[in-house]
């Protein structure tokens, strides 16, 4: 009974102070802070973010992405777990195993990027390459480009060969090029999107070892489409993305480097410009470099790594003999087709096409972006123009892509079917 009443005669005590410090006045910084903190808020919720979400379907016929199969979307769809848990680590070391069969490679230094393919296409150069060093780009179309622009903002000393769209550089070119800037690094884009054309690779990775150069290879409109082999071909560095062959929604791209790359990689004078990007972090997120514990480093994106297993999983499954055939088959119905309809194909060489990303000679007279828009307003399919250097190029180009779950004959005939159609309602120039 004592204690109950103690208790009672303590929180009324309590109370009572409660209440004689609620009447002092306050000091002059805190009243502003609790008035602010107390106001209204002065912008309103925006009207789009009260209704649902809407997101129309649509054919995905363009360069990528590609439509994604249920399988992936569900695979993304599952409940989040810790970027750092066990189970994550797991899912990352299937997804490694999966980049190396993809590549053809058994490279330890095998990753996949937390971004799009230009995250990857910045690690590669950003972490082998120096101020002031060196490199060699390959300019046959917009992916050249891209990474010349790169090395130079990261201040390289960037030689450029160049060619038109679609233009394919010899061996000896090459050679000449690397005896000539003696680069620590050259570039050449495998699937060159922006025109079409799978560059030849063969005897490119020789040259390089032949002159010290690393060799850094763009697949990421090729990789699943076209064959490619990292450790046959003498590649150092090869890159992709997930959002085209592979199936898997835009956002991770798998990155591959060997022995020499990392040799040059992780014995530089100089951090590389790029924390998010620094292999010596993101060699231990994957648990490539031999300690025992994984360290935090940035937050991975969890469903897409889900969406990017299970696509590989596909991958393996299917087999990249019969992915790089089934593509090559597709492709040439296609190409049959543009053909039959009097249409030119930009990269007139077959053995020279890329399968995953077919570029048309739009007609004289066409407007190409009027037949984009007739398209996806009557057929609800996306296809695009040319990108970066093709673009204007023979009175214009239009590209359509066939890759991945996409890849399939019934969407080539519907692919010649609304480009017929727009070809017959779309108006025609008289000049």
């Amino acid at each position: 009974m004592m204690q109950r009443t103690l208790f009672r005669r303590g929180a009324l005590l309590a109370q009572k102070a409660a209440v004689e410090v609620s009447l002092l006045p306050m000091s002059a910084p805190l009243q502003p802070r609790l008035d602010r903190a107390m106001s209204s808020v002065t912008i309103p919720p925006p009207e789009c973010m009260l209704r649902p979400l809407e997101v129309p379907f649509r054919y995905l016929f363009g360069p990528g992405p590609s439509n994604v199969p249920p399988r992936v979307l569900a695979a993304g769809g599952r409940g989040i777990i810790g970027h750092l848990h066990p189970e994550m680590y797991e899912i990352m070391n299937d997804i490694k195993k999966g980049i190396q069969y993809a590549f053809q490679t058994q490279n330890n230094m095998t990753i996949a990027m937390s971004g799009s393919g230009h995250a990857a296409m910045e690690c590669a150069v950003f972490n082998t390459v120096e101020p002031g060093e060196s490199v060699l780009v390959a300019v046959n179309g917009i992916w050249g480009e891209r990474v010349a622009e790169i090395a130079e903002r990261m201040g390289a000393n960037v030689h450029i060969m160049v060619k038109a769209p679609g233009g394919v550089f010899s061996n000896g070119e090459i050679e000449k090029a690397l005896a000539k800037h003696k680069p620590v690094l050259f570039f050449l884009t495998h699937g060159e999107s922006s025109a079409g054309l799978a560059h030849p690779v063969d005897g490119i990775g020789d040259l390089c070892r032949k002159h010290n150069t690393l060799f850094l290879v763009d697949t990421v409109a090729s990789l699943g489409a076209s064959p490619i082999f990292m450790d046959q071909q003498n590649i150092d560095i090869l890159y992709t993305g997930s959002q085209k062959a592979l199936n898997a929604p835009p956002g991770t791209a798998p990155i591959s480097f060997n022995e020499r790359a990392c040799q040059k990689m992780f014995n530089r004078k100089t951090k590389p410009v790029s924390y998010l990007f620094d292999m010596a972090h993101l060699s231990n997120y994957w648990g490539n470099d031999g300690q025992p514990a994984r360290l935090y480093h940035h937050t991975g994106p969890v469903s897409g790594f889900f969406s990017l297993r299970e696509s590989l999983a596909i991958l393996a499954e299917k087999g990249l003999e019969e992915s790089w055939r089934h593509h090559r088959e597709v492709a040439g119905y296609l190409w049959k087709g543009l053909e039959d309809m009097g249409l030119k194909l930009f990269i007139q060489n077959k053995d020279l096409r890329l399968p995953s990303v077919t570029t048309i000679a739009i007609p004289e007279g066409y407007n190409w972006r009027e037949m984009l828009q007739y398209i996806m307003k009557h057929h609800n399919m996306e296809m695009t123009g040319g990108l970066g250097p093709s673009t204007g190029m023979v009175r214009g180009t239009m590209r359509v892509g066939l890759m991945g779950y996409n890849c399939q004959k019934t969407n080539a005939d519907m692919a010649l079917a609304s480009l017929a159609d727009a070809l017959k309602n779309c108006k025609k120039s008289k000049a």
